[in-house]
């Protein structure tokens, strides 16, 4: 009977122990793989003082730089099937200069890229040591992340309408420059209230927002965006300004009563059905979104984002978008005084004949993020740069390869 109950025994321990060994197991098989790389400091990006490896590392693990709220993946991820027509190689001029796909990848320090044709793809390829499980930050694509939450909120009649003041849904800028802004004159950047977007320079508006966020105190964001002075009548002047897109996304969260990230979820990520969580930047711990950068997500994720655009704002048979919203928010705008405005909410339209006759737009980021649709072409291409400057880094002008990959693609 006692050696039963000893044999018994040592047949549990060794069942604890194997269980316990298949929790580690999975847990290390699901761990993300760049967790324990090195990084550098925000301050560093922005001062474009990273080395190249160290801004690899860096921009695939931004959500060690700051406290981040989840975007939950869906349940049923949207499957991702392979192009019956792949796309091998591309050949292309940039002035006087002859490229293919190699050397447009080496000289603009592609990361990762990934072209949807037809909603499958073409092409995907990881480099510097990322994978399909790799998140990269996004910068400004982020903002035109927001302003399609903007048009989410829309459709569910929870913003009224873009003629509606920012005050109305954002109270702590009543009595601030933003008097007399509307919603729309945000999603253009022209609420003439002055910004100066300079990265490099420590004493500009965008590098004294970054310093808000350092300090991670809830509502000191919103604060200077409240101090700033008004520079022009609104709606007369475009000003890229990351605090207008902060702004929009306190519109939003305003609006919905509901944090960013998981509006986020519920109305695109989930029912898109993305494979996994992002990621989003927080001014204080389970504090605000960031509205104009740190999303990060998988490279996979961002194309279902662009394709989910592409589709017109449709998840799953159901409209997300108002009818009509993704070609108002992707073509030129038009500003109060009649000036016409190479730019639409958060999104930047093609420039050239053809761009323009296929409706091609892009979200743009700094360091080289990309995230191109072309409706006429019904091609998506995702872009993440680790270029170590925020600006000024890509040798090959990135719209002569998107024009070369849709000309190809058709």
């Amino acid at each position: 009977m006692r050696t039963m109950n000893v044999r018994g025994r040592i047949v549990a321990l060794v069942g604890a122990f194997l269980l316990a060994s298949a929790h580690v197991a999975v847990a290390q098989s699901t761990a993300y793989p760049h967790a324990t790389e090195p990084i550098g400091t925000v301050r560093q990006m922005y001062d474009g003082a990273l080395t190249p490896e160290m801004a690899v590392h860096t921009f695939r693990n931004i959500d060690r730089l700051f406290p981040t709220r989840e975007v939950v993946h869906g349940a049923h991820p949207k499957p991702l099937l392979a192009s019956p027509t792949p796309l091998r190689d591309v050949h292309f001029r940039d002035g006087s200069a002859s490229y293919d796909l190699a050397r447009y990848l080496d000289l603009n320090r592609v990361a990762g890229i990934l072209v949807l044709k037809d909603g499958r793809i073409a092409l995907e390829r990881y480099r510097y040591g990322n994978s399909e499980r790799t998140r990269w930050m996004s910068m400004s694509i982020a903002k035109s992340i927001t302003s399609t939450l903007v048009g989410t909120a829309i459709a569910q009649h929870r913003i009224t309408s873009l003629s509606d003041p920012v005050t109305k849904y954002v109270t702590s800028l009543s009595g601030s420059a933003y008097d007399g802004v509307s919603v729309r004159d945000i999603l253009m950047m022209s609420s003439g209230v002055r910004w100066n977007e300079t990265y490099t320079d420590s004493s500009s508006d965008r590098r004294h927002l970054l310093e808000a966020q350092i300090a991670q105190q809830p509502g000191a964001a919103m604060k200077l965006m409240a101090a700033l002075p008004r520079s022009a009548s609104p709606g007369t002047v475009n000003n890229y300004s990351t605090g207008e897109t902060q702004v929009a996304g306190e519109i939003v969260r305003s609006a919905v009563g509901r944090p960013l990230a998981d509006y986020l979820a519920d109305r695109i990520w989930g029912r898109y059905a993305m494979e996994a969580d992002a990621r989003w930047w927080l001014d204080s711990p389970d504090g605000h979104e960031i509205g104009g950068s740190g999303f990060s997500a998988t490279l996979r994720d961002y194309a279902r984002f662009g394709q989910f655009i592409l589709d017109g704002g449709i998840a799953n048979g159901e409209r997300i978008l108002p009818a009509g919203w993704i070609e108002d928010a992707s073509t030129p705008k038009t500003l109060r005084n009649g000036n016409e405005l190479p730019y639409g909410y958060f999104w930047w339209p093609g420039t050239s004949p053809s761009q323009r006759r296929d409706a091609a737009f892009e979200a743009v980021g700094i360091f080289g993020q990309h995230l191109y649709i072309n409706p006429a072409a019904h091609l998506v291409i995702v872009i993440w740069g680790a270029q170590t400057k925020p600006t000024g880094g890509a040798i090959i002008d990135d719209w002569k390869f998107f024009d070369a990959v849709a000309g190809q693609m058709r």
